[in-house]
């Protein structure tokens, strides 16, 4: 909050103070005055436009299906789609195939994630590396992976092989992307004051490149879970008996809609959290990072 005092000068006649008589005057406004206050209101109010728009949207689609707007055949009802979710997780029918995906992505997400860093983290420390393996990489990045999976058919045949690969092959191009561009973007000036304090190789990666490149390399790891969740789906819909894209796949051709529904608000609700778990280990892992959410702005 801003606001601007006159003081009239000598040689004016007509009273009009000129622009170097002019004093601005900033008074503190409600954030500074009570952050804490504000940031809890901004945040409710976050939450709350959170929530309501799915909510809203949700009810607009039950009452879409209760006034035959819609085929509730061909679209049921989210009371539907509930009910009949309900029915299948107490019956024991939903698990096996959760599990079956779960297993697939967190198995492929670790590799994908642990060969990506290393690999990103040494063409990032090294030119020669870099220069090496740039091209060839760029040109297996802009491949859609889904392209890859009866490559992956032909490696370990049927079974988790070709699916853990597909998986680990995507997160394995965001993890390396982001962690080269990190360590790449690093200032000089770090790597200066390591050397001139004698750092080890280990000391160099423990105290300057893991701190300064860890919050980018984490962005791109939590990019790769959500789509990590998308491929698994996708793969298990052309090669896999079970998994929740094999249901959402088989569902439809049954046409047991509602039960396709079910999977498909399963998979939103395992990449929600997986995500979100990410994000999480982001946060206590790199705690002298920005946070994207849940921090006041000053």
């Amino acid at each position: 909050m801003t606001s601007t005092l006159h003081r009239p000068g000598p040689g004016h006649e007509d009273g009009r103070p000129a622009a170097a008589d002019r004093l601005l005057v900033r008074r503190p406004g409600p954030q500074e005055l009570r952050p804490e206050r504000t940031h809890r209101r901004r945040r409710t109010l976050e939450i709350s436009l959170a929530v309501a728009v799915p909510l809203l949207l949700v009810l607009l689609w039950q009452l879409a299906a209760d006034r035959s707007w819609i085929d509730d055949r061909i679209y049921p009802a989210p009371s539907t789609i509930l009910a009949d979710g309900w029915d299948r997780a107490l019956a024991g029918d939903l698990w096996p195939d959760v599990w079956a995906t779960l297993q697939r992505v967190l198995a492929g997400y670790a590799i994908g994630t642990v060969s990506g860093y290393l690999l990103g983290l040494l063409m990032g420390s090294l030119h020669l590396v870099r220069a090496a393996l740039e091209p060839l990489l760029d040109a297996l990045y802009v491949v859609p992976k889904l392209a890859l999976l009866p490559v992956f058919l032909n490696m370990f045949g049927l079974g988790e092989g070709p699916q853990i690969a597909l998986v680990a092959a995507t997160v394995f191009f965001f993890v390396w992307i982001s962690t080269m561009a990190a360590v790449l973007a690093i200032p000089s000036g770090h790597r200066d004051a390591g050397q001139v304090f004698g750092a080890s190789p280990w000391q160099m990666f423990r105290h300057v490149l893991l701190p300064a490149s860890l919050p980018a390399v984490l962005v791109g790891a939590r990019i790769a879970a959500g789509v990590a969740v998308l491929v698994i789906v996708a793969s298990e819909q052309i090669a896999a008996t079970d998994g929740l894209g094999h249901l959402i796949f088989d569902s439809r051709a049954l046409f047991q809609n509602d039960v396709m529904f079910v999977g498909i608000v399963c998979v939103a609700v395992l990449g929600v959290l997986f995500s979100e778990l990410v994000r999480l280990a982001g946060r206590y892992l790199t705690p002298w990072a920005p946070r994207d959410r849940g921090r006041a702005q000053s």
